[in-house]
């Protein structure tokens, strides 16, 4: 996935006609960090991905991501009445 996102991500600097330089400077990063980004390495740091994506105005879509309304599994789980925990009740020790 992180390397579909460089991908993505150089496509839309490339469209953009920006150098890897270009897009480093308005992101604030170094070119090195564009080059991971657009290599997809996982151990560049999500922080330069927003950066990069933030740059190029694309951010904006990132608001989607892992959205607890669009996660059918989970609503699915959470609306499950079968796997919902049932409390046991305590007695109460009124022996003071």
């Amino acid at each position: 996935m992180a390397a579909q996102l460089g991908k993505r991500i150089r496509s839309a600097r490339i469209r953009r006609k920006l150098r890897q330089q270009d897009l480093a400077d308005r992101a604030g990063l170094s070119r090195t960090a564009i080059e991971a980004v657009e290599s997809g390495k996982l151990s560049t740091g999500l922080g330069t991905y927003l950066q990069a994506l933030w740059a190029m105005g694309l951010a904006d879509g990132l608001g989607l991501v892992a959205d607890p309304g669009l996660d059918r599994d989970g609503l699915a789980l959470e609306l499950n009445t079968q796997s919902m925990r049932v409390q046991v009740q305590r007695k109460v020790d009124n022996d003071f």
